[in-house]
């Protein structure tokens, strides 16, 4: 299996996959690209989604939008420069004011997966400063785009 076809496999399920290239600045040490990049690129992936879905908008138009509430990963394979990685976003669950998902990081260059990991998102308004229903807007673009129904809590 070639390194693009494992790559189309490993992330086949994710709707939304942002390609960040390894910059030389961000090893840091020991040779290898430091943990803090790792969550720069679920960060860039998750906005991604939030645009896709309309989240960046409803926040520039009514003050709600997203805020992280957690974020965690699993470190696979240590990534150097130089290479260019794949990463992939995904939703998993929609509560009622909050919406899971799941990362994965694939190296172009050693063609297997990097790092995956979890992140959650609370639907927040910024102008009452506390959390707000995932609306249902939100919610059916979610599913429009994940190709899927997601349970109602």
């Amino acid at each position: 299996m070639s390194t693009s076809s494992e790559m189309a496999a490993l992330l086949a399920e994710y709707r939304v996959v942002v390609v960040q290239p390894v910059q030389w600045g961000e090893q840091d040490p020991f040779g290898h690209v430091n943990h803090v990049h790792y969550f720069r690129w679920y960060e860039t992936s998750r906005i991604a989604y939030a645009r896709k879905v309309g989240l960046m908008e409803l926040h520039q138009r009514d003050g709600v939008g997203p805020i992280l509430a957690s974020i965690a990963n699993d470190y696979r394979r240590q990534l150097t420069y130089p290479d260019t990685v794949h990463v992939g976003v995904r939703v998993t669950r929609i509560g009622v004011a909050s919406i899971s998902l799941e990362h994965k990081i694939f190296s172009e260059s050693q063609g297997s997966l990097a790092a995956e990991g979890t992140s959650t998102l609370v639907i927040f308004d910024y102008r009452a400063q506390r959390p707000t229903r995932v609306p249902d807007a939100i919610r059916s673009a979610i599913e429009a785009l994940e190709g899927r129904e997601f349970p109602r809590s």
